[in-house]
C-alpha cells in the first residue's frame, strides 16, 4: 500500500517537480551509499526504497514525455 501512495503522489507533480524529486532522491542515494561504505548506516532497506522511488520518478517522466509527444 505504501508504494501506491507514493505513486500516486508522484502522479499529481509536474514535470519540473518531478525533475526536482529525481534529483533530491539522487542525492539521498549518494548520502546513503556513502554511509554504507563508512559503516555508518543504519537502515539498509533505505537503499533499496530510493532506488524504487528513482525508477518510478523516471517512469513517470517518459510517460509524460510520451503522451505530451501523442497530443
Amino acid at each position: 500500500m505504501k508504494s501506491s501512495n507514493r505513486l500516486s503522489d508522484l502522479q499529481a507533480l509536474s514535470a519540473d517537480q518531478l525533475n526536482d524529486e529525481l534529483l533530491n532522491l539522487k542525492k539521498e542515494q549518494f548520502n546513503l551509499r556513502f554511509q554504507g561504505a563508512t559503516g555508518q548506516l543504519e537502515n539498509v532497506a533505505r537503499i533499496r526504497e530510493v532506488r524504487r522511488d528513482i525508477a518510478r520518478v523516471r517512469t513517470l517522466q517518459r510517460q509524460k514525455t510520451l503522451t505530451a509527444a501523442k497530443g
